[in-house]
């Protein structure tokens, strides 16, 4: 796996992608669709288009290791606790933040990941299999997006906290069952590096 984004004339990006590297990344995408879960039910017609903007969402984080690196508390953390923050204090702003932002967080990670799955399904294969993705207007920034939740869900199943176990973790045996999600999670980190570069 060695695609790299290059700049396209006018702006925007692009990589040439083997028909496996197609078929890595539009299943990952679909999975992080699955992690993340279903979108809200569309509002009715006749619905009050203000009560969208006030509806709450969940308040406490979620128990999956994954989601919880992609939708982490607002508030807190070792350093907070450092400083002599109120643990209970730092608890309740937390969920009142997540009760107002996560469902829209979930919204744009969602079109993020669909946004992937929909450029390679309308990829068109050249002779090998392969196809040349070209991201322009808004789909570099929602690759980009879906490209970092991708790599945090995958860093969150291989318990990766510090880029130094990742090289460590490359290391790994090739019979080691960890070892497709480490190249598949330094591979997605190549992508995202060159997709920032070309921007």
């Amino acid at each position: 796996m060695g695609g790299t984004f290059a700049p396209l004339k006018g702006g925007g990006a692009a990589v040439a992608l083997d028909e496996v590297e197609i078929s890595i990344l539009r299943s990952l995408a679909v999975q992080l669709l699955e992690l993340i879960g279903p979108g809200e039910p569309e509002p009715a017609a006749d619905a009050d288009p203000l009560a969208a903007l006030f509806a709450e969402g969940p308040s406490e984080p979620p128990s999956d290791p994954a989601l919880a690196r992609l939708f982490p508390d607002a508030y807190g953390g070792p350093s907070a606790e450092d400083r002599g923050a109120d643990p209970a204090e730092l608890k309740a702003r937390s969920a009142e933040f997540r009760r107002f932002t996560e469902t829209d967080l979930r919204s744009r990670k969602r079109e993020d990941a669909l946004a992937v799955v929909r450029s390679l399904d309308g990829l068109t294969p050249a002779g090998d299999g392969g196809a040349v993705l070209e991201l322009t207007g808004e789909l570099p920034l929602r690759w980009l997006g879906a490209l970092n939740d991708l790599r945090l869900t995958i860093g969150a199943r291989l318990e990766i906290t510090e880029d130094d176990e990742s090289a460590a973790l490359l290391r790994l045996p090739d019979e080691d069952p960890r070892k497709p999600m480490v190249m598949a999670y330094l591979w997605l980190g190549g992508l995202q590096e060159t997709l920032i570069e070309t921007l």
